[in-house]
């Protein structure tokens, strides 16, 4: 039985196709870096350790890559790919056993081919096990060449024959080998190709010339081994995955209106009775039983209650959304709002680093930022919390069962006391005990007659 494996992932590479100054590996896909689905697949397998060999944005990928255990290596030129893996030699040569390449640009992996892989590789005892798969079009993949059945070479695209090109299998681009034969084939590997470039499956052929068995394993599914090496790849590899999770989801009881044009992050997690409509995107968040997303929605490292609805072409951005609570339409929690049970947060209601307690409404046309607004709290349409003086960020503190008027305004820092009721039209800018009635707003003067003396001025009749 095979024990677990060193793994190397092998991204240096610089991506010029992209024309892009980001590293390849750094793209996003899904909502993040590429090299992270890479690196997430590798840690599900049972290993004894995982590397990064790291070229082209070598600080940015080291920083990206915070969080997860591995070690890196340095490619200081890209000169192919088995240059690559010999940046990880000094490790490898302590090492016994075996280790599994892959490559930080195939973000389609899964977990089960690679574990089929492994599982080939132990039961075949091969000094070195590749990744096939059959395509209808195989231009520009490697071709798998056997032998009496047996693999005994690759042959990249670039170097094959007119018969070789007919060849179906391709070379998926991920190995399992035995370290002491890849250690002594690495050595041995010579850059005579059309690209000039020091190719990592020509260590099968070193193996075999030298006496080492080769393995296969067949994959069901060649996109998995999807090259991404350009933006219409990336697009490519990011609907299929899409497809992926949102089916992977879905068979574990969460409800999507319409998969296609909908984008969900791996790491979200669902309770039961979760229902996302059309057109939306959550990323990074955790919806319980129950809860809703409409439609044009975008839900971002946040958490919604059981119950909850997030309304049509809402955002909810890095913030809690209590049981039972509406958002939307068209509201906008920005990072650090914290919506208690039964909450109403209406049309075009912005709100940021704000607390709302149980049972607040704010119905339409406000902006909360920097505030405390107690339970049971009535927020008129057009209140606006007036918290940042030019040079900091002040704080307003609304008490319990406190109704604000509609066209109000609070000048931070303030606190509003419980009970109190705040006239339209009024602006706040002194605490305010409990149980009172604020009114600061200019004296009405009305003139009988005046409009129309005016329209006539001016020309115009009045309208009767």
């Amino acid at each position: 039985m095979l024990s677990a494996p060193h793994i190397v992932i092998l991204a240096a590479g610089r991506g010029t196709r992209m024309r892009s100054s980001k590293p390849k590996v750094l793209q996003p896909l899904l909502f993040r870096p590429m090299l992270h689905h890479v690196l997430d697949v590798a840690q599900a397998l049972p290993h004894r350790s995982v590397s990064v060999v790291v070229g082209h944005g070598a600080e940015d990928v080291r920083e990206s890559c915070r969080g997860y255990s591995v070690q890196f290596f340095t490619q200081e030129r890209q000169l192919g790919t088995a240059h690559a893996l010999r940046c990880a030699e000094p490790f490898l040569a302590r090492q016994e056993g075996e280790v599994l390449v892959l490559s930080g640009d195939t973000p389609l992996l899964a977990e089960s081919t690679l574990s089929g892989l492994l599982r080939a590789h132990a039961e075949s005892g091969a000094r070195a096990t590749v990744a096939t798969a059959r395509v209808a079009e195989p231009a520009g993949y490697g071709r798998v060449i056997r032998r009496d059945g047996a693999v005994v070479d690759i042959r990249e695209h670039a170097d094959c024959s007119a018969q070789e090109r007919l060849i179906d299998e391709i070379n998926g681009g991920v190995y399992c080998f035995a370290i002491r034969p890849l250690l002594e084939a690495l050595a041995l590997i010579g850059n005579a190709n059309r690209q000039g470039e020091y190719y990592l499956p020509d260590a099968l052929r070193l193996i075999a010339a030298g006496g080492g068995t080769l393995a296969s394993f067949q994959a069901a599914d060649h996109s998995e081994f999807w090259g991404v090496n350009d933006f219409a790849a990336l697009a490519e590899a990011e609907a299929r995955l899409s497809r992926r999770v949102n089916k992977a989801f879905m068979l574990q009881g969460l409800r999507l209106e319409d998969p296609a044009t909908t984008r969900i992050d791996p790491r979200c997690r669902f309770g039961r009775d979760v229902t996302i409509e059309a057109g939306c995107v959550l990323v990074a968040s955790e919806l319980e039983d129950g809860a809703t997303v409409e439609r044009l929605s975008r839900v971002v490292g946040s958490s919604v209650g059981p119950g909850a609805r997030i309304r049509q072409g809402s955002c909810v951005e890095e913030s809690s959304v209590g049981a039972g609570s509406w958002v939307g339409p068209y509201a906008h929690l920005r990072p650090g709002s914290v919506l208690g049970r039964e909450v109403r947060v209406g049309n075009f209601v912005e709100t940021k680093s704000a607390s709302l307690g149980d049972g607040t409404k704010a119905a339409h046309l406000s902006y909360i930022g920097d505030a405390e607004i107690g339970r049971g709290v009535n927020v008129g349409c057009g209140f606006i919390t007036c918290n940042y003086d030019g040079v900091a960020k002040r704080r307003t503190v609304i008490e319990d069962d406190v109704f604000i008027g509609s066209d109000s305004q609070t000048v931070a820092p303030v606190r509003v006391a419980a009970g109190s009721y705040i006239a339209s039209g009024s602006t706040v800018t002194e605490d305010v005990p409990a149980q009172s009635l604020v009114i600061s707003r200019g004296r009405q003067v009305t003139k009988p007659g005046y409009a129309k003396k005016y329209g006539e001025r001016r020309g115009s009749p009045s309208r009767p």
